[in-house]
This record gives C-alpha cells, sequence and structure tokens, in this order.
C-alpha cells in the first residue's frame, strides 16, 4: 500500500526521496510525488504512472530542495488521479503526505469549509492539512500534535510548512512510521528499507507517537505528549530482503500488509471474465455441474467460506474435502466436477495427492488457487487463479487466506454471471465491493488497541469457544485454529446453532466465548445463542457490525466493526481474530513466527 519518505538535509534530497519511493514500489500503488519546502512556500511534482516517470519529471525540471517529503499513494478516498495525488497542500505553505484511512472526515470536512477552506481533492488527506494549517501559530509540531487528537482512524503522516524549512513533523496511529539517523540529514519513511543507507540507524515509533526531524536531530513525545525515548537500530544494507520493519513479528507485518496483498490480487481489469482463469476457463466452466473443493488447514476453511458464495451466488452444488482425507476414502467421481485445490505455497503434499487421484478417476477438469506461480500445483492443474500475498514468513497463514478468498470470490461470480445469476447490477455491486475491500481492512486494523486488551485477558485462559453462524461458521474455525497454533491455547469453533449439542456443557465463567456476529440473516438466532452463554455464566467477545445493536455489558464485551460488508464480511471479520491471537501469544511468550511442532509449508504426508 502506500508509502511514506522524508528527508531534511545539508544536500539535495530529491534524489534520497525518490529512491525511497522506488525501494516501495512492492507495496503496489497508483500514483507518486514530492514536495519540497521553499520560502514562496511548497513546491511538487506528481504523476499518476512510475516512480521512474516522477524521477524524470524531477531532473527535467531541475526540481532540488534540502528538505521534502514523498509517497506513493494507493487510492481508496478519491480516485487514483494526478488531483489526488499526494503530496496534498493547504493554503500554499503546508503539505503533507498520509498513509491510513480517516473515519471522520467528512464531519472534519464540514467544519473546515465553516472557516473558509476550499476543498481541490477528493481525498481525505486534504482534511488533516486544512486542519493542521487552521492551528498553526508559527510551531509545526504544536499544530499537529493538536491536530491528531481530533482524527479517528489510521494514519502516519508526514507534514512540512514553509515557515519552518528546515522541519519534518511525522505521527503515527495505526500505520507504521520510522525516524532515522543520517550524517548530514535525518528522515521519515514508512518502512526502513527505504532510507537505508542515507540513515545509519533507525528509530520505530510507537502507537501515538509524535516526532520532530531537523537537522540537528529527532524529538519524539508520546501520545500523552511526554518526551519518548525510542530505541535506534543499525540499519542493514538495502538487499531487498524481506525485512520486520516496525512490527514485533512476520505475522504482525504480514496481518498489517493484507490491504496491500488484497489490492495486488484483485485483476486490474476485474469484470469477472473467465479468461482470468485460463484462455479455455469459459469452455470448462459451461461444461461443469458441479465443484470439489480440496484443502488442508487455513486453506481448507478458505474453501468451506467458498462453499457458501458458489451455491448462493452461482447455484452450482459445491463439495468441500480435507485434502488428506479425500484420497483414503471411497468416493463416487464426477467427470463434470470442476476440481479446486486451494494451497499458499502450491506444495502442500497431501493437496498434491489429493489432485493426482481425483485426475485418476477421470475428473480432468482442474483449477488451483495458489500464490506461487511455479509451484507443483500450478503446473499440474488446467485453470488456476494467482493470489498475489507476496512472501509469507509467519507459520500461521494471514495473508495467504484473506487472498484465497477473494479469488475464490472472483470464481463465485465469475459462474453465477457465466450461468445467468448475476445481472449487471449485481456485478457492479460486487465488483465495488472488492474495490473497496483495502479500504474497509484498513478500518479494521485500526481496532487494533482495542484487540490488545482482550488479549490480556485471554493470555490467562487454557481454553477458547469460538462461535459463528452460516458464512462466518468457518471464520470461527480459522479464528480458533490461530488461537491454538501460535498462542498454545486449546480452542474449539462451534456453529452457534450447535451448542446445545454439546458444546454448552463446556461454557463457565473461566471459558471465553468469541463470537462473529455480522448483521446478516442470522443474526436474531445467534443473539438467542450468545444468551444461552450468558445464562450459564459464559463471558463472551463479540465482534459485532455496527448496526447489530449489540451493546456490552456484564459478561459481554464487544467490539464493533467499522462497516457492515454482505458477502464479503468474513474478509473483514477475520483479521481482528487474527490479531486477537497474535497479540494473546505475545503476552503468553511464545514463538510467533515459529510455533512449536509447526512448519510453514507441509510438503510430506
Amino acid at each position: 500500500m502506500c508509502g511514506i519518505v522524508g528527508a531534511v538535509a545539508l544536500r539535495n534530497i530529491v534524489p534520497v526521496l525518490i529512491e525511497g519511493l522506488r525501494r516501495l514500489e512492492y507495496r503496489g500503488y497508483d500514483s507518486c510525488g514530492v514536495a519540497i519546502v521553499t520560502a514562496e512556500g511548497p513546491q511538487r511534482v506528481r504523476s499518476v504512472a512510475r516512480v521512474a516517470e516522477l524521477d524524470e519529471q524531477a531532473r527535467e525540471t531541475r526540481f532540488e530542495g534540502v528538505t521534502g517529503i514523498a509517497h506513493t499513494r494507493w487510492a481508496t478516498h478519491g480516485a487514483p488521479t494526478v488531483n489526488n495525488a499526494h503530496p496534498i497542500f493547504s493554503s500554499n505553505a503546508l503539505a503533507i503526505v498520509h498513509n491510513g484511512i480517516i473515519e471522520n472526515y467528512e464531519s472534519l470536512r464540514e467544519m473546515l469549509r465553516g472557516k473558509g477552506y476550499e476543498f481541490v481533492s477528493q481525498t481525505d488527506t486534504e482534511v488533516i492539512a486544512h486542519l493542521i494549517h487552521s492551528l498553526y501559530k508559527g510551531d509545526l509540531f504544536a499544530a499537529v500534535r493538536e491536530a491528531v487528537q481530533q482524527l479517528s482512524g489510521a494514519y502516519a503522516i508526514g507534514v512540512v510548512h514553509k515557515d519552518q524549512p528546515h522541519t519534518v513533523v511525522g505521527a503515527r496511529a495505526g500505520s507504521p512510521l520510522v525516524v532515522g539517523y543520517g550524517e548530514g540529514g535525518n528522515f521519515i519513511a514508512s518502512d526502513a528499507l527505504a532510507i537505508a543507507g542515507s540513515a545509519n540507524r533507525v528509530s520505530y515509533l510507537e502507537e501515538g507517537d509524535i516526532c520532530e526531524v531537523t537537522l540537528e536531530g529527532v524529538r519524539i513525545v508520546d501520545r500523552a505528549g511526554n518526551p519518548a525515548e525510542r530505541p535506534a537500530r543499525d540499519v542493514q544494507a538495502y538487499s531487498g530482503a524481506v525485512e520486520l520493519g516496525p512490527y514485533r513479528h512476520y505475522m504482525q507485518k504480514e496481518i498489517f500488509e493484507q490491504p496491500r496483498a488484497i489490492s495486488d490480487t484483485i485483476p486490474a481489469d476485474v469484470a469477472f471474465d473467465p479468461v482470468q482463469f485460463g484462455e479455455n476457463a469459459g469452455e470448462v466452466f459451461k461444461g461443469i455441474d458441479s465443484i470439489l473443493i480440496l484443502a488442508c488447514g487455513t486453506s481448507y476453511y478458505a474453501g468451506l467460506t467458498a462453499k457458501y458464495w458458489l451455491e448462493s451466488v452461482a447455484k452450482i452444488r459445491t463439495e468441500v474435502e480435507i485434502a488428506s482425507e479425500y484420497r483414503y476414502r471411497e468416493s463416487v467421481p464426477n467427470p463434470r466436477s470442476l476440481v479446486v485445490t486451494i494451497s499458499q505455497s502450491g506444495e502442500t503434499a497431501d493437496t498434491l495427492a489429493a489432485l493426482k487421484h481425483a485426475q485418476s478417476l477421470g475428473m480432468e477438469h482442474t483449477l488451483a488457487v495458489c500464490n506461487v506461480a511455479s509451484s507443483a500445483m500450478v503446473r499440474l492443474t488446467e485453470l488456476k487463479f494467482l493470489t498475489h500475498a507476496g512472501r509469507e514468513i509467519g507459520v500461521a497463514s494471514t495473508k495467504a487466506f484473506t487472498t484465497q478468498l477473494v479469488g475464490l470470490f472472483i470464481l463465485a461470480v465469475t459462474l453465477g454471471k457465466l450461468r445467468g445469476h448475476v445481472n449487471a447490477q449485481q456485478e457492479a455491486t460486487y465488483l465495488k465491493a472488492l474495490r473497496h475491500l483495502p479500504a474497509a481492512l484498513n478500518g479494521v486494523l485500526a481496532l487494533e488497541p482495542q484487540i490488545i486488551a482482550w488479549s490480556q485477558e485471554f493470555a490467562r485462559k487454557e481454553n477458547a469457544l469460538f462461535l459463528g453462524r452460516g458464512l462466518h461458521y468457518p471464520i470461527a474455525l480459522e479464528g480458533a485454529l490461530k488461537l491454538k497454533e501460535i498462542s498454545y491455547i486449546h480452542a474449539e469453533a462451534y456453529p452457534a446453532g450447535e451448542l446445545k449439542h454439546g458444546p454448552l456443557a463446556l461454557v463457565t465463567e473461566a471459558m471465553p466465548v468469541v463470537t462473529v456476529a455480522p448483521n446478516d440473516a442470522l443474526l436474531e438466532k445467534l443473539k438467542s445463542n450468545m444468551q444461552e452463554v450468558r445464562a450459564r455464566g459464559g463471558h463472551l467477545y463479540v465482534f459485532a457490525d455496527a448496526d447489530t445493536h449489540i451493546a456490552s455489558e456484564e459478561g459481554i464485551h464487544v467490539i464493533r466493526m467499522p462497516e457492515h460488508y454482505g458477502l464479503l464480511s468474513p474478509i473483514l471479520h477475520v483479521v481482528p481474530l487474527q490479531l486477537l491471537a497474535y497479540h494473546t501469544a505475545c503476552t503468553r511468550g511464545t514463538d510467533v513466527d515459529k510455533p512449536r511442532n509447526l512448519a510453514k509449508s507441509v510438503t510430506v504426508e
């Protein structure tokens, strides 16, 4: 997703800023820009092409300065146009770059319009620019500190002002930001690799920190305004290798990479066209009458979620099998079935064996949903959908799972359209929802502080129960798996309607019950199931859509999801479950990225 670089130096820093953007290109972006500070006001160059084109602009115009900020943007609020590209200006005095989503931008925009500010872009970022400008009284650091207290959502920002030509101010909440210390200059960036080489050491800002970067040094205060010391670490030479950056573990990093991974996985020209799965996919899809999904572990839960989509959207009968079980039982093969295999690595031994078994039974129509283009699974199948999660290092899968769900949803809508069950209006609705997913996920990631508070309670437990209904039952399964994988807490998931058929016997005040509560057709039944838990003294931890009218009270703890998301809701609801497992494991002191007895890719049976 978006990338930030900022610098104050004794030399021209434009080449440093552009090189930093080039190193952040892997995140994905649709526009980029650089601003420098001059006595007349900030000046900028922006582009909706690649960073190389931005570099060419800067060279041709002899764009130079000693203080500046730069940005790569993935569009959320506002189309990917030059006018919406960062840096964003206010009153030709202030410039800002911003990663994240400001949730209360509409109310702030109306307030600022009342003060006479004119908005020239469609971005939520312009609200921050005008807000800081309105509060500026000669001290940019103070203005930023006052402004961020009025922001709701996730942000990392870099700000410059013409009246303080050798100062960059940064702040973060929900999005990473680092400060860098170099010879003859100091820096900020969203990722240490952007400034490696120019900066010898970096400090990772913590949640709520604000920093002031000048030639003389770096000043940091915490959320409360108290001076803060953040440890400085040596920066490894830039090599393009995967780095942790501001994150404690790769799993945390990969959770926060999900908006970018999903953005990269959604085809730029997505039109729910069979050709996305292969040149002959249209003919294959027309000849099938059912689907068989084969997968293991987390990928199996992706398959269970896809079953709901395929049967409700495409109206096609779907079976989901655990790959390690499928080939060891007698089954009834159907040559007109499409066999869909799901795997992050494409090398999962059981899934490969199950695929070959299905092919040996005469099921020739096969499709792989996979993250590795060169894998054995992709080579073995007739069709494919490649996810673009990037390298996933943590053993507990996060971004691989959500990108698999994106691919499977695209498959469901494509088949539904081909089979005459998805009309043009529905297609447009699904497309809009898909494109908004990265922004929606950023809103979910901003819930992390509330989830950390829950994790302190979970870390003292030895058992947990997860409940979901319908489309979200597989998400409850995935949440339970994550908790047991990395925290070593025994966790089980059940359809909420099955409580009375056994699991209710386990419910006591010592058993936390995590409930996935979207506002769907099963909500009222789910509420009844929750009351069954409360009546037995159980404590509920509920991830609820805002419009479910489930309130926190004695024995019921509620975190509200930022928005209701219909059929794609499982992709949003799984993210807080990932964060809950992660922070619980951190509190218990387990090896999060390498949990005991587990491997990233199961390549042996």
